[in-house]
Parts: structure tokens; C-alpha cells; sequence
């Protein structure tokens, strides 16, 4: 049967310790990060593997929750549409949604490449491996992992009847059920497997607003897999899952104010008080918010992947042909105060996405190889609406000299003190992606000797990317603004300043060539170094969330596009297992450098700062890991993980301004820029920021923790109480595109602690604490726009507990 479908012989995955980056002592870890299956000791590359058995026990049920185990993953979400997966600090720009450019880091489900990273946030619907590919992966895993991939495999239908069943309880209402049956429909060639999964959680924050609690979680999943083994060298496995979300999410409430160069009276405490409002406590880790604005992050995704195993020769022929969807309707509260200034913002979009691939992997004596052709589409819609309403024009418009204490409303003609100006003033965007790749890639691993290996690979691309955007601005009495030539009406103006119409077409296609070679060898019977060149990319794009303006209110057409990312990376390795294999120790070095990294960036055109992507001229990542498991006896297994992360934008002169250094006049040539956080102070049109920091990226990252089993007779046979704690620690990193002082989150560590009884493969009931100290910190931290000074942020999960019973049948 091909060997695509089952694990390699005398390689069990299922006796590999539960919790690991490694395998040790009893098993091998199978892994397929080359297209091929293969121990992961033997796999020249810095890769991460947590079974079914890590995942499920350490409540690691999304890709979010798998960075308390990864210290090189990171996962960042504002909602799920706003997400980003980054690895090493690389994959995605920071703090800003853009449908025309792609993520750096790829998600694939059972080989399936998944183009919305808002597939990372669903539950984890019976899977079986999770593989963290870390460094670029180009070659086999396509044009945009210049980071590295998140490669997901789930269970097979199996041809002996098996069940599991899981239910958790938890405080805040949590309630979570899972349960999976397979087996054989007709004989040793036809069987089948459904799997389905529920969660449900209340917020952990309360809007007095409305009375109710927000960011809960309400997740839903449905998958069916049929495997028909057509003969005994060709197996076809057709797949169909179904996944929907419709939690009452996703609130950013207040955190902190600091100073910005917009006047004082125009600045966050004046305007409050002009509107005689307070938030309702400025203490997030109360976590209240009042948040006027309906929340809402439905979604839901889904599609059908046909794969066909064929033995041919020496080797295996795969085909995968793919659909997807992806259907999102969210609704967001853009000021994030109670206080109706935005009053409506939401941008609900509909995706499909179609791929085929075709893939020969072989193995013999002194040579394997991978070859293959990869073919996507995809088409997008967004039709987005924002609608501002009466506390905008006091919030939004510069009144120009305005008395202190006034909140912006002196002399009373100023447009800002008329809340009809901007009042009931709503864009209708429609917004069109389509986007076609070709590729043909190979990958050669050539055997010099017993231990020294070669392997090169190679990738052609072929990208084409065309767009729309459109918006379309009417007054609050329902006529259409025109802003183009640009009015004399000074009303007219600020209308245009806040909500411009425009309309462009942007077009996107390139051809790109990525690299690798691998030299390994092999040390001794348990030791392997490598060393690996690496020439990759992500693919260019364009922007499709508006486009700052000249002075003539047209669209800056040159910024309507964003080239690729051409990524230059080294890295050595050595893997090692000691103590009959009890022991795995494993490093990796690396140095990436990216020319023409895809940033956000700001303009100031009309004293509006619209974010859009460009490209800064190259930043710089490196950094050393370690990987670390130990099974000393039959009952305890430790494991930990290190990553120390050196990273800057090594030039980047034309950066967005952190908010310290804007909303105040804008500087004319030779001017100089007052001191940060100077109220009415002169700002710069934009900043240098070589030298500093990149977004997300911690310089220390750690992870650790350790199980112990102590047997004993119960019901169902011999089995064992066990005891577990997971700890992991972050240090310091910005949360801002240019660093600001207000933006930095803090270093913060996590414990996670379990207790239960269990007889292994029949049934398991074990009590569990999350986050156990209840440390108080930040997933994310943000800047109301308009440089008014407040940062919002979304406080992370609190202490969590509860209990789960999980059945195997």
C-alpha cells in the first residue's frame, strides 16, 4: 500500500512520548517535512513535532495555544480575520489587514495549502501530528513560507472499528465535546470516519454597555474522510470538513493613555472630558469595557480534498486536488469607547480558493528525490461599510487654534463643533481579489557516502494578483461626497479628510525563482549536523484596503503594489540522542535577511494617517535554539525548549512614525521635529527606524515541563496516576510596526498544571489549570487612530480550570 497512508515499519508514532519536540527512548517520531516519510532525528531541519496525545493534554486546541509549547512560533489575532502566524518573528506584517498580501508563514491540513491564516484559529478537529517546519521552506511547501509552515495532519479511517470520545468542564462556562468513530465499510478496502467537535465559553470580558460578556468562545466542527484502497499500491482518501465560529468578539478595551504631538485639548483626556465620559475603569485586568458597538466574528470554513496514493516504481505518486472556503462577517467598535464616534465598521468577505498538486517522491541506495507541479486560484469579495456618527466630528477634526480645556470646540463656527459634519458619513467599499500561482519544484537527496548527504532543491513560481477597490462616500443626508476636484467648502473637506471616496484597480504579476541546499552529516549512529543556504520569497502584492491621497484627492497609484520579499538565509544544526535515545538534544543557528520586507507604513495626506503596505529596505533575524526531551525512567518525561531572537529593521528611513511622534503639524523642509510627546508639537512626515526592533519578536522565548506516571490497578486494566506542569516565558517585545514606548509588552510567564488516573488507550480523567498564577499580560496592544493617545489592548485569558474525560473504544 503506499507509504504516504501509513507510518513507516518500526516506527510507531503512538509510543513516542505524549509531550516532545523529539522523539526518545521507546519510538521514532514519523514526520513527512520533506514529502516523505521519515524519522525526525534523520530530517536535516529544524522542525518541532507535538503528537495528538501533547496537544490534547496540554489543552493546545488551536494554533494560538501552541505557542506556550513553541518558543519560536508566535500567534497574533485582533480578530480572525487580523491574524497573523509568525515563526522566528517572520511570516506576516504586523497590525494590519490586507487581503492582496499573503502570509509568510504557510498552514497546510492534511497537505492542503490553507490561504486564510483565520483557518489557525479553529479548533484542532481530530488530528492526529502537528509539525512546526521552522526556517524558509520554499522548495516543497511553496512561495510563501519564507519563515517557515504549520503542517496539520489528521487521522486516517481506519479498517478496525475504533472510537474517542472527550468531554471538558471548565469555569467561565466552559463546555467542550469531541468524539471521532471509524472503521471499515466493505472489508480490508473501504472505510470511513467522522469526527466532530463543539466548544463553548463565556467572555472573559464584561461590556456594561450591553450587559454581556465578550470575547466567548462558540466554536463548531464537522470532518469525514473516506479511504478506499482501490489495490494494494493505490489508495484514494476523500476528505470534507465543515467549521464555524459566532462568538460574541472580539473587544480591544482601554489600557493605558500617553502623550502624543496632537494639541492637548485634541488629545484623549480633553475630548473625554468634553464629552463628560470615563471609561469604565482604566485598569484592563478589571476587564470591563462599554464598547457601543455591536461585536460580532462569525465565520466559517470549510471545503473537499481529494488525494490519490499510487506506488509507481521506486517511489510514490501523489495528486491532491482541493477546495476551499471561507465565509467572515464580522462587526467591530473602531474607537473602542462608548462613545459614538465610528459607529459602524464591518468588512465581511467570501473566499474560495481551488488547488491541485502532483508530487513523485522516491527512495533508493544512493539517491531520493521529490518532484512536482502546484496550481492555485483564488477569489475574494469583500463589501465593507463604515459609518461614523455624532461624537465623530468632535473626536476626528483639528479645529485649528482652539482654546486649552475647550475639547476642540472654540471658536463654536468649527466644524468640529457641528456633529452634523461628519454625522451619519459612510463609505461602502467593494473590494474584488483574484489570484492565480503556478509552481514546479525538486528536491534531491544525494547520498555521497554512508554520511555525508547533498541536497539541493529548487522552485519556479509564477504569481498574477488583480484587484479592485472601490468606495463609495455618502453624507448624512445620503448624498454622494465628491472630493475630486477638491471642494472649496470647508465642511466638504473635512468630510473628504475623514472618509474619502476613491477608486483604483491594482495589478500584480511576477515570475520567482527559490533555492536550498543542505549539506548533512552524519557524526556517529545518534548524531547529525547539518548546514543550509536558502534563496526564498513571498510573493508581492497589492493593496486592497485604500490608498492615501494626493492633493488632488486621487488615489497615490504608486503604492498600489508591493514587491516580494527576496529572503537570504543560513543555518546550522546538529541533532543528537544519548543514553540509548533516552536523551534528545538538538540546535539550531540561524541568520535570515529580507530586502524589500512587506511593512506597514502611514501617510499623512489631508492630516488623515491611512495605513498601506510597502516595503521596507531589509531587516535582519537571527538567532540560536535548543530542543531538549528525556524519558530518565519509565515514569518521568521532561522536556524544554530555548530561542534566543537577535532581530532590527537594519534600514528602514521612511517608517511610520511611532504615536509619541505624531498628529502634530507637519514638518516643512529643514524643520525639525519637537521632542516625542510634545501636545501641539511639530511631527515628522515619517521616521528612521534602522536599527530597532521588529514587531512580536521576544529576544528570549522558553518552554518547559515534565510528567510524572506512578502505576496502579484500575478498572480496564493496569494503568497509572500521572502528574504534569507546562511552564513557558517570553520577554519584552513590541507591539507597534515603528516601537513606542506605550506599546511594548511586557515579559511574562505562564504555568499550566494537570492531575489524573488513566489505563492508556482505553480511558483517561484528569483535572487541569491554566495560566495556574494568574498572570496579568497582553496578547496584543494597539493605537486609537487620529493619535488622540489611547492604547487599547486585548488582555489575555485569566486563570482557567476545569476537568476532562476522554474515552478510546
Amino acid at each position: 500500500m503506499p507509504g504516504a497512508i501509513e507510518p513507516a515499519a518500526g516506527a510507531p508514532v503512538d509510543q513516542a512520548p505524549a509531550i516532545a519536540p523529539v522523539a526518545q527512548g521507546e519510538g521514532e517520531i514519523v514526520v513527512t517535512a520533506r514529502r516523505r516519510q521519515e524519522n525526525v532525528q534523520n530530517v536535516p531541519l529544524a522542525v518541532s513535532v507535538l503528537n495528538s496525545d501533547a496537544i490534547e493534554s496540554t489543552g493546545s486546541f488551536n494554533v494560538a495555544k501552541l505557542t506556550q509549547l513553541q518558543p519560536s512560533l508566535q500567534f497574533y489575532s485582533s480578530n480572525p480575520r487580523n491574524s497573523a502566524a509568525n515563526i522566528r518573528g517572520l511570516g506576516a506584517p504586523f497590525g494590519l489587514t490586507n487581503d492582496g498580501i499573503e502570509q509568510g508563514v504557510g498552514v497546510y491540513i492534511d497537505q492542503v495549502y490553507n490561504s486564510r491564516i483565520a483557518a489557525a484559529t479553529f479548533d484542532f478537529l481530530d488530528v492526529e501530528q502537528v509539525e512546526v517546519l521552522r526556517g524558509p521552506q520554499g522548495t516543497l511547501y511553496g512561495k510563501n513560507t519564507t519563515a517557515g509552515a504549520i503542517n496539520i495532519t489528521t487521522r486516517l479511517p481506519t479498517f478496525e472499528f475504533e472510537g474517542r470520545a472527550e468531554l471538558s468542564v471548565g469555569n467561565l462556562g466552559f463546555v467542550q465535546a469531541k468524539g471521532s468513530i471509524s472503521g471499515p465499510l466493505v472489508d480490508d478496502r473501504l472505510a470511513v470516519r467522522v469526527a466532530a467537535s463543539a466548544t463553548r465559553r463565556r467572555g472573559t470580558i464584561l461590556n456594561i454597555f450591553t450587559g454581556s460578556r465578550v470575547n466567548e468562545q462558540d466554536n463548531l466542527g464537522f470532518r469525514g474522510s473516506v479511504l478506499w484502497r482501490a489495490a494494494d499500491n493505490f489508495d484514494v482518501v476523500l476528505t470534507s470538513d465543515y467549521n464555524r465560529q459566532d462568538p460574541e468578539c472580539c473587544a480591544q478595551i482601554y489600557v493605558r493613555t500617553g502623550a502624543t504631538q496632537r494639541p492637548l485639548n485634541r488629545q484623549f483626556a480633553a475630548l473625554a472630558a468634553a464629552f463628560d465620559y470615563e471609561p469604565p475603569s482604566t485598569d484592563p485586568f478589571d476587564r470591563r469595557t462599554d464598547l457601543d458597538t455591536p461585536l460580532e466574528a462569525f465565520q466559517e470554513i470549510g471545503g473537499a480534498a481529494l488525494r490519490l496514493e499510487w506506488e509507481i516504481g521506486p517511489g510514490a505518486l501523489t495528486s491532491v486536488s482541493a477546495w476551499r472556503f471561507w465565509n467572515w462577517g464580522p462587526s467591530n467598535d473602531r474607537d473602542f469607547t462608548g462613545l459614538p464616534i465610528t459607529t459602524i465598521s464591518a468588512n465581511p468577505s467570501r473566499q474560495n480558493q481551488y488547488s491541485q498538486e502532483f508530487r513523485y517522491a522516491a527512495s533508493g541506495p544512493r539517491f531520493d528525490y521529490v518532484l512536482g507541479l502546484f496550481a492555485y486560484h483564488q477569489r475574494q469579495r469583500t463589501t465593507g461599510v463604515q459609518a461614523q456618527g455624532p461624537a465623530a466630528s468632535r473626536w476626528l477634526l483639528n479645529p485649528g487654534n482652539v482654546a486649552a480645556g475647550s475639547g476642540g470646540c472654540s471658536p463654536p463656527t468649527a466644524n468640529a463643533c457641528n456633529p452634523s459634519v461628519l454625522n451619519g458619513l459612510r463609505s461602502e467599499n467593494d473590494i474584488l481579489l483574484s489570484t492565480t500561482s503556478l509552481a514546479a519544484f525538486g528536491q534531491v537527496s544525494w547520498k555521497v557516502t554512508e554520511r555525508l548527504t547533498l541536497q539541493p532543491g529548487l522552485r519556479v513560481n509564477y504569481d498574477k494578483k488583480s484587484g479592485r477597490y472601490e468606495a463609495l462616500v455618502f453624507t448624512g443626508t445620503g448624498a454622494a461626497l465628491q472630493c475630486n476636484p477638491p471642494p472649496a467648502s470647508s465642511i466638504t473637506r473635512d468630510q473628504c479628510a475623514s472618509l474619502p471616496p476613491q477608486s483604483y484597480a491594482p495589478r500584480f504579476s511576477d515570475w520567482n525563482i527559490s533555492g536550498d541546499f543542505t549539506v548533512s552529516y552524519q557524526l556517529g549512529r545518534d548524531a547529525m549536523a547539518y548546514a543550509t543556504y536558502a534563496k526564498s520569497f513571498k510573493s508581492g502584492g497589492i493593496n486592497l484596503a485604500g490608498l492615501p491621497l494626493d492633493a488632488n484627492n486621487n488615489p497615490i497609484l504608486s503604492v498600489q503594489t508591493v514587491k516580494p520579499e527576496d529572503v537570504t538565509h543560513f543555518e546550522v544544526g546538529l541533532k543528537t540522542e544519548f543514553w540509548n535515545r533516552r536523551i534528545t538534544l538538538n540546535l539550531a543557528g540561524f541568520w535570515s535577511e529580507i530586502e524589500e520586507y512587506q511593512a506597514t507604513v502611514t501617510n499623512g495626506q489631508l492630516g488623515v494617517l491611512r495605513g498601506y503596505l510597502a516595503n521596507a529596505e531589509k531587516v535582519r533575524v537571527r538567532g540560536l535554539e535548543a530542543d531538549f526531551s528525556a524519558r530518565p525512567t519509565e515514569r518521568l518525561t521532561l522536556y524544554a525548549s530555548g530561542a534566543f531572537t537577535d532581530h532590527e529593521y537594519s534600514r528602514f528611513v521612511d517608517a511610520p512614525c511611532p504615536p509619541e511622534l505624531s498628529g502634530g503639524t507637519a514638518a516643512g523642509p529643514g524643520q525639525a521635529a519637537s521632542p516625542p510627546g510634545t501636545p501641539g508639537g511639530i511631527s515628522p512626515a515619517n521616521c528612521d527606524i534602522s536599527g530597532q526592533w521588529l514587531p512580536g519578536i521576544s529576544r528570549w522565548a522558553f518552554s518547559g515541563g515534565a510528567e510524572f506516571r506512578h502505576p496502579l490497578a484500575l478498572p480496564g486494566g493496569e494503568g497509572e496516576a500521572y502528574a504534569g506542569a507546562d511552564a513557558s516565558y517570553r520577554s519584552k517585545f513590541s507591539s507597534n510596526p515603528s516601537r513606542s514606548r506605550y506599546t511594548d509588552i511586557d515579559g511574562y510567564s505562564i504555568v499550566n498544571l494537570r492531575l489524573g488516573v488513566r489505563v492508556p488507550e482505553k480511558w483517561d480523567l484528569f483535572a487541569w489549570m491554566r495560566n495556574a498564577f494568574d498572570s496579568d499580560y497582553f496578547d496584543i496592544l494597539a493605537t486609537q487612530s487620529g493619535s488622540t493617545g489611547l492604547v487599547v489592548g486585548q488582555p489575555a485569558d485569566p486563570r482557567t480550570y476545569g476537568m476532562t474525560l476522554r474515552l478510546n473504544f
